[in-house]
């Protein structure tokens, strides 16, 4: 758990500087840090959702694919 919650407090510091460094404005750094994980949580859900109905054969397909 705790190389989760470091892994998200990293992530946290890099979306607040990412977005910083090109917008120059905390404020917009400061929504962008919070709304993006809100919105990649939603998309994970459905996403997962998605994930459950691919076939069996697709997810060993793709990692075959990679492996060679």
């Amino acid at each position: 758990m705790a190389k989760t919650a470091t892994f998200g407090l990293m992530h946290i510091g890099t979306s607040f500087t990412v977005t910083y460094a090109i917008t120059g404005s905390m404020s917009v750094a400061g929504i962008v840090t919070f709304v993006e994980p809100l919105v990649n949580t939603v998309m994970h859900y459905f996403f997962d959702k998605y994930w459950d109905r691919v076939p069996a054969w697709v997810h060993f397909s793709t990692k075959a694919r990679s492996i060679t």
